[in-house]
């Protein structure tokens, strides 16, 4: 059952007629929601952990990471950076204690909302060295623009970040779109199918990959 994974399937044929209207207004009005008191501890938490660590330390982010297989692969592989893997669900993030005999003395796993957490960071001043966000993007549909990561009113906040940029997907719309909000932003892409016989970072790009889907990757440097 594992190789059955359907294509997505959208109403949508070609990048969002607003998607020009919807980053430009975001990029000229910050976003001024209340941030959640959950966000707000774990970004404490975060903060203390980062400290007791070494603040100067490359910081790495995984946002919405899931069971925490890339988070734990990008750790092992930079074991100079501090890396934090982030996802809302305790149910996903449960699963990676279980799933990992050990974990990198490097990674930090956390609980929180990406929206929340990016703007707590962002203001503070924190840069990031890397950022990757390897969800695939559940929201096919046109009428969900907004909220694909590129159509949210956070979108100023990730750009502000910094550092370098990875998003995967089985669904190249969707990082075509991206990569028109990053140049709409001022900011270069480069979008590529990924090689199809590759080690998969993560649990939907294994299992798209034995499904005989293409996965796709962008890249940039904020």
């Amino acid at each position: 059952m594992f190789a059955n994974s359907r294509s997505v399937t959208t109403n949508q044929t070609s990048i969002h007629d607003d998607l020009d209207r919807v980053v430009r207004r975001h990029l000229q009005h910050p976003w001024r929601a209340p941030i959640a008191d959950h966000d707000v501890q774990a970004f404490r938490r975060l903060q203390q952990w980062r400290d007791a660590q070494g603040s100067e330390r490359p910081l790495m982010l995984d946002s919405g990471c899931g069971t925490g297989r890339s988070s734990r692969a990008l750790a092992s592989q930079n074991p100079n950076a501090l890396v934090v893997g982030v996802d809302q669900s305790a149910v996903r993030l449960d699963r990676a204690t279980r799933r990992f005999e050990t974990l990198p003395d490097n990674l930090l796993l956390l609980r929180a909302d990406c929206a929340g957490l990016w703007r707590l960071m962002a203001g503070e001043g924190w840069q990031l060295h890397r950022h990757q966000i390897l969800y695939p993007n559940p929201w096919p549909k046109s009428a969900y623009l907004k909220r694909r990561w590129h159509g949210h009113p956070v979108w100023p906040t990730l750009l502000s970040l910094g550092g370098e940029l990875e998003m995967r997907s089985n669904w190249p719309l969707y990082l075509q779109e991206v990569q028109a909000a990053l140049q709409i932003s001022g900011i270069q892409a480069t979008l590529s199918a990924l090689p199809e016989q590759r080690e998969p970072l993560t649990d939907f790009e294994e299992k798209y990959q034995a499904s005989g889907q293409l996965n796709w990757r962008l890249t940039a440097s904020l």
